[in-house]
């Protein structure tokens, strides 16, 4: 299995521009100045992307409140991004990356194991943002159940 390139705390968060399940393009850059979470997960409206994304829009008032915002980014064009915020009632912007290019800078997309076997794809993943644009926090392989619970715990919010 060849490894994939990681980010560290301190590294600068690669930036990148988007578009938003509306079409809207939504950059790093638009944070300035502001924490945000960059999530990275493979499947909009799959079992697992779907209790992650709704854990988020039910913590999302305490990350608030704490001066955090959240963005969660996948391959999915914007219209399935859009049926999946709808549908789950989703409150923070989801970003579509088809040719994978930010989720491979940001070490989210390549080789991982599933079910014993190596596969390519989006390896769940989260990020913290500092004000300054370099990652606080860098999680790999993440669960999607328990897993924003465990980083308000690890952020004290």
């Amino acid at each position: 299995m060849t490894e994939n390139t990681r980010l560290a705390v301190g590294d600068k968060a690669p930036g990148f521009s988007l578009p938003d399940a509306d079409g809207n393009t939504v950059s790093l850059d638009d944070y300035r100045g502001r924490q945000v979470i960059v999530y990275f997960y493979p499947a909009a409206s799959t079992p697992g992307c779907t209790k992650q994304a709704c854990d988020f829009r039910d913590n999302l008032g305490e990350l608030n409140d704490a001066g955090v915002e959240v963005i969660g980014i996948s391959p999915d064009k914007p219209a399935k991004l859009a049926k999946f915020r709808d549908a789950e009632e989703l409150t923070f912007p989801l970003l579509s990356d088809p040719d994978k290019a930010v989720l491979t800078a940001w070490g989210a997309f390549g080789e991982k194991m599933m079910y014993g076997k190596t596969v390519t794809g989006v390896i769940r993943s989260t990020f913290l943002v500092d004000a300054e644009g370099k990652i606080a926090v860098a999680q790999y392989n993440v669960r999607a159940t328990g897993h924003v619970a465990k980083l308000r715990r690890d952020l004290s919010v």
